[in-house]
């Protein structure tokens, strides 16, 4: 005990519990009986989208590292934005393909003359729950959530029960976004409006402490990369 109590400032001296304290040990033992204890996650995701998902990962005891590969900017011509937002009574539908579209889509909504009001009779149309309950977050209620949360889900929804023929449809999305989706609609008929409402640019990973990241996966000390787009593993695998 003498020597456990010369050295109280070092983390890596044992720690010796005695009496009956030590029966207490099945009941608490919660902290490293949870799911994910001691698993090593690292987090790609853009740092203004991080929080929830390391939040739910320390909850169930994992330890969360933060390497952000992307990030979200404003568009460099906010015009087309600007203008599509200024008349979206004009439009039958705004299909939202992602909480980024989400969010600069309706920020841009509110810094403008205009407010939600201005949606009232337009279909909002959300690619899944999570974009759904962003659009929620400004009290708005989504009209179609697609069973496949992808391109073609979207697509076969619209035309499920309805004639999209002449319908006009907006479309915020990313920079990076391709033409399948609005090549689709148009094939269905339909009038698309595509605007670039956000855009996902690199991080430069170098400037971080990022090759402490591969080093650690060199080593075998990362037990799991989690990646929630194609630019987030682009950059990882390119850095």
């Amino acid at each position: 005990l003498q020597d456990l109590v010369s050295q109280p400032d070092h983390t890596d001296s044992p720690v010796l519990v005695v009496g009956q304290v030590t029966t207490l040990r099945k009941h608490l033992r919660w902290f490293d009986e949870r799911p994910l204890f001691g698993t090593r996650v690292v987090v790609t995701r853009a740092r203004a989208q991080a929080t929830d998902l390391i939040t739910q990962l320390e909850d169930l005891g994992a330890e969360p590292i933060e390497v952000p590969t992307i990030c979200i900017k404003p568009p460099l011509d906010s015009t087309p934005l600007t203008d599509a937002c200024s008349r979206l009574d004009s439009f039958d539908w705004v299909v939202l393909t992602s909480v980024n579209a989400v969010t600069s889509f309706m920020t841009h909504v509110l810094e403008g003359p205009g407010d939600v009001r201005d949606l009232k009779g337009v279909g909002l149309c959300a690619v899944g729950p999570a974009t759904a309950e962003a659009l929620a977050g400004y009290g708005l209620r989504v009209d179609l959530i697609p069973d496949k949360h992808r391109s073609e889900g979207i697509v076969e929804a619209l035309c499920a029960d309805r004639n999209l023929a002449d319908a006009r449809i907006l479309l915020p999305r990313g920079n990076l976004a391709d033409d399948l989706l609005p090549d689709a609609l148009k094939r269905s008929g339909a009038s698309v409006t595509t605007v670039t409402a956000y855009r996902t640019e690199a991080v430069d990973l170098t400037q971080d402490h990022t090759q402490d990241i591969y080093r650690l996966l060199l080593e075998g000390r990362i037990d799991v990369v989690t990646f929630t787009s194609g630019s987030s593993v682009k950059n990882f695998a390119d850095s």
